[in-house]
């Protein structure tokens, strides 16, 4: 199995804050020091299916300038593939303010593009042996998914904290086969809509430090969180460390309760380490832990 990730790609700049939310002031003295790692969704998401032992390339927009090159030289140290069209408006970033328990608050720039589309030789023919994608929310990527469909690959998407209403977010869950979502802001019955609109067979709701719920046509399966094995320090990329290990899994074959337990123990596991190529999991050690 190979897999394909579309879009996701960026520069995350991190800021340890005494706590969150950040208010009351002027100026603050971050608990230590601001530090730029290349990171985003997409990109970890491909780390941690690495890290598993998974073929993974990646497809995205990236900026001809500083960041672009950052990103370029990460993907190429990794030895993951990049497909990197010319991001217009340059380079993704965000900066996420990471309180001493974990939490995290993302600030996005709104960068891309409205209306841009990426152009088909980026994606059409799909790269040799790939047999399920990974769509990251980036708006542009929405309007792959009908190519990818008729390509005869299988197609995941998280759509990290919708609340079940938000438009942007339903051509991804609709579209997808595999649609993981935070239960943060879910309303009531979107996990059902998904089921019963869309074409997924599964959906999976992350709870954080309260484990994870499968939702199935035939019903609900729920796992509680695993334990980390070590205090928290970063909880950047925890949800995109379940998804892949869920994903990974559940290529395999493996039923709903192995993938949702692997999962579990792969998002515990990446909260131990900042975010970046090292919080990820192995295959060795997420068997010990799974067995």
């Amino acid at each position: 199995m190979t897999f394909l990730v579309v879009g996701g790609t960026g520069v995350d700049t991190v800021v340890p804050v005494a706590g969150l939310p950040v208010l009351g002031a002027d100026s603050a003295r971050p608990r230590g020091p601001i530090e730029d790692h290349v990171s985003h969704t997409g990109t970890c998401v491909a780390l941690g299916l690495h890290a598993l032992g998974e073929r993974v390339s990646v497809i995205d927009t990236v900026g001809d300038d500083e960041l672009g090159g950052r990103v370029r030289a990460a993907f190429a140290r990794w030895g993951i593939g990049l497909r990197a069209a010319p991001a217009p408006a340059g380079t993704r970033r965000a900066v996420n303010l990471m309180s001493p328990d974990g939490r995290r608050l993302s600030l996005y720039d709104g960068r891309d593009v409205p209306g841009y589309r990426l152009p088909e030789e980026y994606y059409s023919p799909l790269p040799a042996g790939v047999r399920h994608v990974h769509v990251t929310i980036v708006d542009w990527a929405r309007h792959l998914i009908p190519a990818l469909r008729a390509a005869g690959v299988t197609v995941s998407t998280d759509l990290h904290d919708w609340d079940g209403d938000n438009p942007h977010h339903l051509d991804f869950a609709l579209g997808a086969d595999l649609v993981f979502v935070s239960g943060v802001q879910l309303a009531d019955g979107a996990p059902a809509r998904i089921l019963a609109e869309g074409v997924a067979s599964r959906v999976v709701v992350t709870r954080g430090g309260a484990g994870a719920d499968l939702h199935t046509r035939d019903g609900v399966t729920h796992r509680d969180a695993a334990d980390p094995g070590a205090p928290v320090v970063d909880t950047n990329g925890a949800g995109d460390a379940f998804a892949a290990a869920f994903l990974s899994a559940w290529a395999a074959g493996a039923d709903d309760d192995a993938c949702l337990g692997r999962g579990v123990i792969a998002g515990a596991y990446a909260c131990t380490a900042p975010v970046g190529a090292g919080a990820f999991i192995g295959r060795a050690e997420l068997d010990t832990r799974w067995s």
